[in-house]
């Protein structure tokens, strides 16, 4: 309790009554308060993991995928007197990638306004 009593004392603007300090802690509790209770969406952190949360589903089933691939491929030895083996290229897959957004509509189809020009040219 006596640090409370010090905290208002000390915030307690100066030519004020001494009510003033338990304002200024009160106002800085509902602070407080308000950022420890506010949800993430707020600060849009949520959006980010929920990218982030598809990223990582899109890189597992792509691992996935190249794991099945190799492991339906025979492996090849290498001839006899060669140090290395002639990998083959990893073919690229006929799927389409998934869109991490949404698809952008065409903007509406509206007659555009028609300006009645002079035909000649002032003077």
């Amino acid at each position: 309790m006596e640090r409370v009593q010090e905290l208002v004392t000390a915030l307690t603007i100066p030519g004020l009554p001494g009510w003033t300090g338990m304002v200024v802690v009160l106002a800085l509790g509902l602070v407080a308060l308000a950022f420890a209770l506010m949800p993430f969406s707020v600060f849009g952190l949520k959006s980010r993991l929920e990218m982030l949360e598809l990223q990582l589903e899109d890189v597992q089933a792509e691992l996935r995928a190249l794991g099945m691939r190799l492991a339906e491929q025979p492996r090849q030895l290498p001839a006899p007197g060669t140090d290395y083996l002639d990998l083959p290229l990893p073919r690229r897959s006929p799927e389409p990638e998934p869109r991490a957004t949404a698809p952008v509509p065409p903007p509406a189809m509206r007659p555009e306004p028609r300006l009645d020009w002079p035909t000649q040219a002032r003077r």
